[in-house]
């Protein structure tokens, strides 16, 4: 039942499966929208923490703490099911919470060391693959596969939890409230009651038509499985609060210089950075001048709504949106702080009329994204730093590093974590085709933005 990392000799192998339920509740049928659907024929979400060595016992006491967590988390624990809609050929596609329950993996990686795994400044090991659960898996399969599974992998000096977490559930939002949640359970133990905010499991639809029917009587040909990429490289890049502060003003400066004092004022770090990653990936790809290039970034819809959709909303509220279309040629003269206005316009664009209007397009011709949607000459911004990665502290010391597992992974993509030291830092997970990784490693205006890191 073991899994190959990189390393022949390093085997990552599972030593015990649990399933975690909730305490029994009613059974309840909770629908998907159109933003849930539409992820069901993508990976499964798979981020991890690294901790320090973790004390006797741990499975057991995260197991007691998941069951707590659950029950107030109960459509985690459920699977999907798709319902045949009589009389319009249609389907719907809903949680069925019936406590089918969650899986703990306890798996021992023989020889693995943290210095292994997480080497700093360096290619991320094939081997942190092997530490992820449910590799391969398609959101679709929680019809049958549990919707949460956690790999527990005991390293030579330390301990990762692997999550695999089924997308079409709920976005990263969602995600890291929940496992938050758990982790301040876990933490506080049978001291005190962990408070925190409990989620809003009801869905929401922008013209109230829940369930949601799709014309199809069924989903199983819409589902595509075994796109995988071709062999990536991928690397953690640390940009300091120093860094980040000096890249806003480098782009607010050549904005004020050509005339864009609304620009300007409205650069952020997220919009700076975005233009570094999309410029220097850009020039790393050596594309055709003419080649029409494009950033794209996974954004929020809960704020962006009116009235607001509460920070707690359990479920997908997110979309990719998009900068206007520019020649590469034009990307790289028009400079750093053209490129970040772009990605601020794309930002500021994105409003309650805008998302509306993109579900209604959406029930006009439903979609569901696989990798095939990913642009080869584009870049794609995800994950966020604003999640509460390093305040997952089960009770023995906050995480040393973040990771993530092979899924949802293309040439271009850019996943954005906080920095483990807080201060306003950020952690770029960067995923390239390897002659393109390399090219960039030579590109001076970029490792002059990068803050060389230290070991977790």
């Amino acid at each position: 039942m073991g899994s190959q990392c990189g390393n022949s000799d390093l085997v990552v192998r599972v030593v015990s499966r649990r399933t975690v339920a909730p305490p029994p509740r009613p059974r309840e049928l909770i629908p998907l929208t159109t933003w849930d659907v539409s992820f069901l024929s993508a990976d499964y979400i798979q981020k991890g923490l690294l901790y320090p060595p973790p004390p006797a016992g741990l499975v057991d006491r995260l197991e007691a703490a998941l069951a707590k967590a659950l029950e107030h988390y109960y459509p985690v624990a459920g699977r999907f099911a798709t319902t045949e809609q009589v009389g319009d050929g249609g389907c719907s596609v809903c949680i069925d919470c019936d406590g089918q329950g969650v899986d703990i993996l306890h798996a021992v990686a023989e020889g693995v060391s943290v210095a292994d795994a997480f080497p700093p400044d360096a290619d991320v090991p094939r081997l942190v693959q092997s530490l992820f659960p449910l590799d391969g898996a398609v959101n679709h399969d929680g019809h049958h596969l549990p919707l949460f599974t956690v790999q527990v992998t005991e390293l030579a000096d330390g301990v990762f939890l692997g999550f695999a977490y089924n997308h079409a559930l709920s976005d990263g939002t969602a995600l890291w409230g929940f496992l938050n949640a758990w982790a301040g359970i876990c933490r506080s133990g049978d001291k005190e009651e962990f408070e925190f905010q409990p989620p809003l499991l009801e869905r929401w639809s922008p013209d109230g038509r829940l369930p949601l029917v799709l014309p199809f009587p069924s989903l199983d040909g819409l589902i595509e499985r075994g796109l995988s990429p071709p062999p990536l490289r991928e690397r953690m890049l640390h940009f300091s609060p120093e860094s980040l502060a000096a890249l806003k003003e480098r782009a607010r400066q050549e904005l004020l210089a050509a005339g864009d004092e609304a620009g300007a004022a409205a650069v952020t770090r997220f919009q700076a950075l975005s233009s570094l990653v999309w410029r220097c990936v850009t020039r790393a790809r050596r594309l055709p001048a003419e080649q029409t290039v494009v950033c794209r970034a996974a954004i929020n819809n809960r704020p962006r709504l009116r009235p607001q959709l509460p920070h707690h909303y359990f479920g997908n509220a997110i979309y990719a949106i998009s900068t206007e279309a520019v020649s590469a040629g034009e990307l790289l003269e028009r400079g750093h702080g053209w490129a970040a206005a772009a990605v601020g316009r794309a930002v500021a664009g994105h409003t309650d009329a805008g998302i509306r209007a993109r579900v209604a397009a959406w029930m006009d011709k439903p979609v569901l994204y696989t990798l095939r949607y990913f642009d080869p000459a584009g870049v794609m911004m995800g994950s966020s730093p604003r999640f509460d990665m390093y305040g997952c502290d089960f009770g023995w010391g906050k995480p040393l590093a973040a990771r993530s597992g092979r899924a949802n992974k293309s040439d271009g993509k850019a996943s954005l974590y906080p920095a483990r030291d807080g201060g306003g830092g950020i952690d770029a997970e960067l995923v390239l085709l390897p002659d393109n990784m390399a090219r960039l490693e030579q590109d001076q205006e970029f490792w002059a933005a990068v803050t060389p890191d230290k070991k977790p």
